[in-house]
């Protein structure tokens, strides 16, 4: 079928897989819920399986260049594990809920066919979430990776398959658009579908937005932590540390920059050292941003690698920094002219000393004036009111306090947040959600209004303390 489709145009490879999309979907759409669960737990355990896990965790870093086997497969657990925890009992076939009191009873319908885009950095992780979350909706899906990760989703889809067949349910529920993967193959297939879910690049983001389909897209990452002089410095250090490194800080929720309260910044950066942080500076500074940006872009070569990797492409000079684990560059600025202030994805993480929190936290308004807004922010504190302080005024959707910040953030077992590869931005980050993407934004909703006892309120219990101040 690939070969033959690969002669066709653009819309009409996309109306094959559509066409035959929606017609396995309405064979899920009379599905019960046993039944639902039964096939979300097929696709599940096609990633979950250890040794299926570890091909695909392999065959991403091998294909696309990008990343660490080991994190990856470990990501593709705990994420799949942890999407299956948050489904787990929930209903998404025929009454959600019923409330007496408005007299509203709730219905969960599917979307039709969802147009799921993702990225090379997480080349099955992410993939796996959609399609779970799709299909427990009763929905069918199909992917559209980027180029580099398309031989990895293949695979994930062939795995999936293998599930559908033993179960007895339609492969067509989960299909992707065949290789080579196009810029034009993408678009039409968003146009042609019921919705799209697009993670990635802000120029994925901002094609689906103008697919004229509905569509769910996320915000750029540039996460900054906040230490200040109250936290825990040896446990804030280690959970800096583990974050930035997991994966070679592929993530939208991994650091890019420290904002260090003074009091405590000599120390911070002290037990940061001790977690294998090397500090660049001087003219292995100027090497290494000449290294990481191509006419004001952020190198492909850099995207993903380990930081003695880096040191080494850049030709640092210090020797230390071909064994670090992580590369540390101050900066006093943010914008444009200050390019350590924005989204790195690598292991390369940017320091700023703030006078005390209230600076910290201003600090961090300015980074995310040029990029980041509306992501997340990290706080190591004693003080957890702080934390709330940053969520009432910073332009977060998310504030993490005490956590790693790269599993904290999309859902983990230890916090509540849906889990997720997906984050949503807020209108700060030009988005139409704030949540972490979960199976609701997978569903429509139909309401049956119920008749209820009449209550008209009075004018004054509604308007009585406005009348009493300013009167009438």
């Amino acid at each position: 079928m690939s070969t033959l489709m690969r002669t066709e145009s653009p819309a009409a490879v996309a109306a094959t897989l559509v066409a035959r999309a929606r017609a396995a979907q309405a064979i899920a759409d009379g599905y019960d819920q046993a039944r639902v669960d039964e096939v979300v737990a097929a696709a599940a355990w096609a990633i979950l399986e250890p040794a299926r896990n570890r091909e695909l965790a392999e065959l991403a870093v091998r294909d696309t260049g990008i990343g660490d086997v080991e994190h990856k497969v470990l990501k593709n657990h705990r994420k799949t594990l942890g999407l299956l925890r948050d489904l787990h009992g929930k209903r998404t076939v025929g009454v959600i809920s019923r409330d007496a009191s408005t007299g509203i009873i709730e219905i969960a319908r599917p979307v039709g066919v969802v147009c799921a885009v993702t990225p090379s950095t997480n080349p099955s992780a992410t993939p796996a979430n959609k399609i779970i979350n799709a299909l427990k909706a009763r929905n069918a899906v199909i992917v559209a990776p980027s180029p580099k990760g398309a031989s990895t989703c293949a695979r994930l889809i062939e795995f999936v398959h293998a599930e559908l067949d033993r179960i007895g349910a339609p492969r067509d529920l989960v299909q992707m658009l065949p290789a080579p993967v196009t810029k034009e193959a993408t678009a039409e297939l968003m146009r042609q579908c019921d919705l799209v879910v697009a993670t990635g690049s802000q120029a994925n983001v901002r094609a689906a937005h103008a697919s004229g389909t509905p569509a769910f897209g996320v915000g750029t990452g540039n996460v900054a932590s906040i230490v200040d002089e109250t936290a825990d410095l040896g446990a804030a250090a280690q959970k800096i540390v583990e974050s930035k490194a997991f994966d070679n800080a592929t993530s939208c929720s991994s650091e890019n920059s420290v904002v260090l309260v003074e009091a405590i910044a000599d120390r911070m950066l002290a037990a940061l050292a001790g977690h294998g942080c090397v500090q660049v500076e001087g003219e292995d500074r100027a090497r290494l941003e000449a290294c990481m940006w191509n006419d004001g872009k952020l190198s492909p070569a850099v995207i993903g690698q380990s930081a003695a990797a880096i040191a080494q492409r850049a030709g640092l000079a210090d020797p230390a920094a071909r064994s670090a684990r992580i590369l540390l560059v101050d900066e006093s600025g943010a914008g444009p002219k200050h390019r350590f202030s924005g989204e790195k994805l690598s292991p390369v993480l940017t320091v700023y000393r703030a006078r005390d929190f209230d600076d910290a936290k201003e600090i961090v308004r300015r980074v995310y004036a040029y990029q980041g807004a509306g992501h997340s922010v990290s706080l190591h504190s004693r003080i957890e009111s702080r934390a709330l302080d940053l969520g009432l005024t910073l332009p977060v959707a998310r504030v993490i306090l005490n956590q790693v910040h790269v599993v904290a953030n999309g859902g983990s077992f230890s916090n509540g947040l849906p889990v997720s590869l997906s984050m949503g931005c807020g209108t700060w980050g030009r988005n139409n959600f704030s949540e972490n993407m979960n199976v609701r934004h997978y569903m429509n909703v139909t309401r049956v209004a119920l008749p209820i006892p009449e209550r008209v309120p009075a004018l004054d219990e509604l308007l009585g303390p406005y009348f009493e101040r300013w009167g009438k």
